[in-house]
């Protein structure tokens, strides 16, 4: 089993890569492994859906630039395979004068990435939009969409396989080792032999990193958003609508995102998970509980930011305190319209030095490419990415 490409993670970021791969190299073999027994199981499959437009990122970053690309790849891609998809664009408001230069500054970051046909809202004009909505100034991003990743990832697979490539799941990757030309990988009793490596492995990137780098310089710290799904019969929003984000996190804060199936989820918040794959607050792994707190940076965000840490547990445990967040936004809304929802779990890497990664980031050498932080809008992105990493690593 001896193939030119493989690929680790088959996420929508994996499955883009060898897609790309192929589309681009169509002779070549190429074979995508996967630990779980089908695709999209992990962040793709447990994301709010939402088509990212850009407007966050700072300009000339792999955020901004893959975020715009794949945007247009993503939606050119959905009209080929029609996949369904809303462009019903988002409110972002402003819920206090403290909070205006900031949505000013991001009104001037979206333009600077090439987003047309913003508008600033007034409170009128954001009440004209969302009649239930409350806030002193807004911005409305025509580009905002909706969408289901997993129907993406679908398609992806059945493009894959008719490309000739394979993908192969239930193979949990346990070592990786290296000759002068070519690159072994193996579960334990199967093995696989590969020119090339390209890594996409979500909440465990970083331990499939070290498998062939040693120590990295960042460690994956799991942080849990928990929705509730909006059961009322009234409609509380138009458009997905959205505050003003801390510029301290790489999180947007509760909201109110529309399904691409029906209904309205509010959420989600941004609490540490005691296991990498913990989508319950029962779900705990002591050893992975010890590697997150012995990981020098994430004690220093500890360290600085514990006090907007144990806002987002209060949060968590207190339906009270979550509604109260979304009341800021929508005021009539109250507990007896929320029930609970799902909740994904978002790898964010996090530097030695204590600071969250804002950006994409990717450790690659001569034949092989980790993608080690790939957080939103990574799924907005993921074609945009996916021909990144395949341009990168034919042309090694």
């Amino acid at each position: 089993m001896t193939y030119d490409y493989i690929v680790i993670g088959a996420g929508i970021v994996g499955l883009s890569t060898a897609f790309k791969i192929l589309e681009k190299s169509p002779h070549v073999k190429i074979v995508v492994l996967e630990k779980e027994d089908g695709a999209a199981r992990h962040q793709t499959g447990n994301n709010s859906g939402v088509i990212h437009s850009g407007i966050y990122y700072t300009p000339g970053s792999l955020k901004a630039l893959n975020c715009r690309k794949g945007y247009r790849l993503l939606l050119d891609y959905c009209d080929k395979k029609e996949i369904k998809y809303d462009l019903c664009g988002k409110v972002i408001v402003a819920t206090n004068i403290g909070e205006v230069q900031r949505l000013e500054g991001l009104y001037e970051r979206g333009i600077q990435n090439g987003l047309e046909g913003m508008k600033l809202l007034s409170p009128a004009e954001i009440q004209e939009r969302e009649p239930g909505c409350s806030g002193v100034k807004g911005i409305f991003v025509p580009q905002t969409g909706i969408i289901d990743y997993k129907q993406v990832c679908k398609a992806l697979e059945k493009d894959i396989i008719t490309a000739g490539g394979e993908i192969i799941y239930n193979y949990k990757v346990s070592a990786i080792s290296e000759k002068p030309d070519n690159i072994f990988v193996t579960d334990g009793s199967r093995e696989y032999l590969g020119k090339k490596l390209i890594t996409c492995a979500g909440l465990y990137s970083d331990k499939i990193a070290e498998m062939t780098e040693g120590k990295v310089d960042v460690r994956i710290i799991p942080f849990r958003g928990e929705y509730y799904k909006i059961q009322s019969t009234k409609s509380f929003v138009n458009h997905l609508v959205y505050p003003v984000p801390d510029p301290a996190f790489p999180f947007l804060g509760v909201h109110f995102t529309r399904m691409i199936g029906g209904g309205i989820e509010a959420g989600p918040n941004a609490v540490l998970a005691f296991k990498r794959e913990g989508y319950k607050k029962t779900d705990i792994s002591l050893p992975e509980l010890l590697d997150i707190f012995g990981w020098k940076g994430f004690r220093s965000v500890m360290a600085k930011y514990w006090k907007t840490g144990l806002g987002e547990f209060y949060r968590s445990y207190r339906k009270k305190a979550f509604v109260k967040a979304l009341q800021k936004l929508v005021p009539a809304i109250s507990g007896v319209d929320l029930v609970p929802g799902g909740a994904g779990v978002r790898a964010q890497a996090c530097h030695a030095n204590g600071k969250l990664v804002d950006d994409f980031y990717i450790i690659e050498r001569r034949n092989i490419m980790h993608v080690c932080n790939a957080p939103s809008p990574a799924a907005t992105a993921s074609l945009a990415i996916g021909e990144y990493l395949a341009e990168k690593v034919i042309s090694k």
